[in-house]
């Protein structure tokens, strides 16, 4: 069997010492170009491959990346994944990610993942942290970055924000233009167990809007629950039976908005002709059925946050960097003026 090539091996026909070899695979700039370059050659000749594992223990780092992210399946929480990727896809770290669906594996992972042995930084998605722990991670040894959370505990730290209220003002002002004047709301239930903030501020945008222009939102045309597309389809069909009904709905995300269009093809009605839809975030599939949204540029902000994160790990600056991303409108297919002579 043939003898695996090592680091010894490559120093020993490049005429260096370990260190000088080990140092030009690391990419260190302190050994000599014209070194370096006798050394890299030498490396493909022998066909040598590092080990992972030392060269994690040659630059003091665990080459991991982690990121916690709230309910990985839904589209919102894959779309900034693949942001994430495109970013790691020129870098030699793996990626670690941790899901979470309670608040004690919240609040567990925020707490563990910081330790310098674990990972060697943080992204943390949608997922307002405690006020213990938000203390806790401003102090970490390991840089943490946040995407889409708006607590005041993490002020003073990394992230990548949007901006909800100027995203609900945005479909406020949309259909006002259109003509609607009869306008419902499909979003979260306004307790969560999370703290989350995205459909109470895209909700208030809105409300915002309408009052600018003497509107007021109907309580009956108000529905507000557990996060899907059927709970939404079931809050939708409740505000479509009534005897005075919409003429147009703003879902807190698509896929509420997906439940609402399901809700009014059940009851006979057209989209848009009957009723207008807009959504919020513009997934995949809201392309794909042609759902006017607000996009929150869900990739760009993964993409965002990652870039930060590994500026963060080669060095921590001050005061810390924050991206802010504008909420756009996307017109497609289920808006529509209000039919003439309708509600």
């Amino acid at each position: 069997m043939k003898k695996a090539v090592n680091i010894r091996d490559v120093a020993r026909r490049a005429g260096v010492s370990v260190a000088t070899a080990s140092r030009a695979l690391n990419d260190k700039r302190v050994v000599n170009p014209e070194t370096r370059a006798r050394i890299l050659t030498v490396i493909d000749e022998l066909g040598f491959t590092p080990s992972h594992a030392a060269r994690r223990l040659s630059l003091g780092r665990t080459l991991t990346v982690g990121v916690i992210v709230s309910f990985l399946t839904r589209p919102q929480a894959a779309e900034r994944l693949r942001g994430i990727d495109a970013v790691l896809a020129d870098k030699e770290f793996d990626l670690a990610i941790y899901n979470v669906e309670s608040v004690e594996k919240r609040d567990h992972y925020l707490s563990t993942l910081t330790q310098s042995q674990r990972t060697d930084g943080l992204l943390v998605i949608s997922l307002p942290p405690s006020a213990e722990n938000a203390l806790a991670l401003r102090a970490s040894p390991v840089p943490v970055v946040f995407i889409d959370v708006h607590v005041p505990g993490i002020a003073e730290m990394p992230r990548v924000v949007g901006d909800d209220l100027a995203g609900g003002r945005l479909a406020a002002r949309h259909l006002l233009q259109l003509g609607h004047r009869a306008i419902g709301f499909v979003g979260d239930a306004a307790e969560d167990p999370f703290g989350f903030t995205s459909s109470r501020d895209r909700e208030a945008g809105l409300t915002g809007e309408l009052g600018s222009v003497g509107l007021s939102m109907r309580p009956e045309w108000m529905g507000l629950g557990e996060h899907g597309r059927y709970e939404a389809r079931d809050l939708a069909h409740r505000i479509l039976s009534k005897a005075r009904r919409p003429t147009a709905i703003f879902a807190a995300s698509d896929t509420q908005a997906l439940g609402v269009v399901a809700a009014a093809h059940e009851l006979g009605l057209r989209v848009p002709e009957d009723l207008s839809v807009v959504g919020y975030d513009d997934i995949e599939a809201a392309d794909y059925v042609g759902l006017t949204t607000i996009s929150q540029r869900l990739f760009e902000s993964g993409r965002r946050g990652a870039e930060i994160l590994f500026a963060q790990i080669d060095s921590r600056s001050d005061p810390a960097p924050i991206a802010r991303l504008s909420p756009e409108l996307v017109v497609r297919a289920t808006t529509g003026p209000p039919k003439e002579g309708g509600p």
